[in-house]
């Protein structure tokens, strides 16, 4: 209720919202940012000028709202929906090629889905299932664990797991990646008798991953592989490469790969990838599955399923949507124990001089990762960039036919300063929830119904 007045409740205060005068104006610049959960206000205008004369030739004024742009589901479900279909355009345009530059040939390369995993610090709790779908007791306890059992991931014994050795794999797993990255150069380049330095002479090696945090609080990489020649997509790829050596220099490369570092007392801690290596062939010809009977894996299915994860937070049990400031951050954060301790282990190690470049205390509530989600080789296929900038351009020709002008003949003038960030009122916050769920609902009809044709 308002200060003040304790018989005017949230009801009260979203009808009077939308019989003010002012409604219509600021829902069509909630409607513009698609129902941002915070948006970021400016205040300001933009003109045209013509580009010969320099009359003003169309303005606008006033206060606009622009997208947060969070990619976290948990942070704004709107700019998050918007950052996974353009992970999905990205990954897609590399898997199946006939847009943003790839070729349709890319789906005669060899290609795997490889997935590399974070090495065991400590027995967690955890819940595996039969083939028949019958549920196995928990390794670290022996107990059932039910699937939204608050335990699973976490320590089964917390005074002997090694959360110092994790927070530094974790802060250490973009570097692990790059390691890995030369590794499969140079298996490939053995398997066809040259040196590695000769590789890119003959083919070109492309990926595109993404992380994903495990209930644990550890990332593993989902990665899509593929072996191009040497000049990108658009070359053929050696004869010699086959989808089958590319699974075998996946797994050789990801159990050779090392990264040395030291504990706080000084005792080095090798970085390892995990035993559990995933390699998975991806075929043309499964769109309608994300994995047939032999594994393959299709090229739509699997577009879409790698950009979700791009979109997801570390969860409300295991991280923080925000950055930790303070120690008082980490004691009222609402996350499991277990995952406290990760918090925690990031703070302390990130006050060490000797860990100052990991910038551990900045990527604490990210349990100490602090890499891309996604990232991709330059010859993969377009960039969020580019997608960005053609949406702009789209835009921006759609108000210049709405006013009549070419684009040739104008300047863009553009005027703007910050204003501050969200709504003012719980009462705009809960109609522009409405308004983002009634969006997102007409995006996935319309999709739905596209798809059906």
């Amino acid at each position: 209720m308002l200060p003040g007045n304790p018989h005017t409740t949230l009801e009260d205060r979203i009808a009077r919202k939308v019989a003010s005068p002012g409604y219509r104006e600021w829902r069509a610049k909630v409607t513009a940012t698609n129902g941002c959960t915070v948006p970021v206000r400016l205040f300001g205008a933009w003109q045209l000028h013509d580009a010969t004369t320099r009359k003003v030739l169309a303005h606008h004024g006033g206060e606009i709202f622009v997208p947060c742009g969070n990619r976290r589901s948990a942070v704004c479900p709107t700019c998050s929906d918007r950052y996974a279909a353009d992970a999905y355009h990205l990954m897609h345009a590399g898997l199946a090629g006939g847009s943003k530059g790839v070729p349709t040939t890319v789906t005669d390369k060899p290609r795997a889905f490889a997935t590399l995993t974070a090495p065991s610090f400590g027995a967690v709790h955890n819940r595996s299932t039969t083939a028949s779908g019958k549920t196995r007791p928990c390794t670290g306890c022996g107990e059932y664990h039910h699937q939204a059992d608050p335990r699973i991931g976490t320590a089964v014994n917390p005074d002997t797991y090694d959360y110092e050795g994790s927070v530094l794999w974790q802060a250490n797993a973009g570097a692990l990646w790059h390691r890995f990255r030369i590794a499969l150069n140079r298996e490939l380049a053995n398997a066809a008798g040259m040196k590695a330095r000769e590789f890119s002479d003959h083919a070109r090696l492309s990926y595109a991953k993404v992380a994903e945090y495990q209930r644990r609080g550890l990332v593993h990489f989902h990665a899509v592989v593929r072996v191009d020649g040497p000049d990108g997509p658009t070359d053929r790829t050696p004869s010699w490469v086959t989808s089958e050596l590319l699974d075998a220099c996946v797994r050789a490369a990801a159990a050779s790969v090392k990264l040395t570092v030291a504990r706080p007392d000084g005792v080095a801690l090798d970085l390892r990838w995990g035993s559990q290596v995933d390699v998975r062939p991806i075929r043309a010809n499964q769109a309608h599955e994300v994995e047939d009977d032999n594994g393959s894996i299709s090229e739509t299915r699997l577009a879409a399923y790698v950009a979700k994860y791009a979109t997801k937070t570390t969860g409300k049990t295991d991280g923080t949507d925000r950055p930790i400031r303070s120690q008082l951050c980490i004691d009222h954060a609402k996350v499991s124990d277990h995952h406290r301790r990760i918090i925690q282990t990031a703070w302390d190690l990130g006050g060490l001089p000797q860990y100052e470049d990991l910038k551990l205390r900045r990527w604490a509530h990210m349990l100490g990762f602090r890499g891309h989600f996604l990232t991709k080789s330059k010859h993969y296929s377009t960039t969020f960039k580019s997608i960005r900038n053609e949406r702009r351009a789209f835009r921006q020709a759609e108000v210049l036919e709405r006013l009549g002008l070419e684009a040739d003949s104008v300047l863009v003038i553009n005027d703007w300063a910050y204003q501050g960030n969200g709504y003012d009122t719980d009462a705009e916050r809960e109609l522009a929830a409405a308004l983002a769920g009634r969006i997102r609902d007409n995006r996935r009809r319309k999709y739905e119904q596209e798809t059906h044709r």
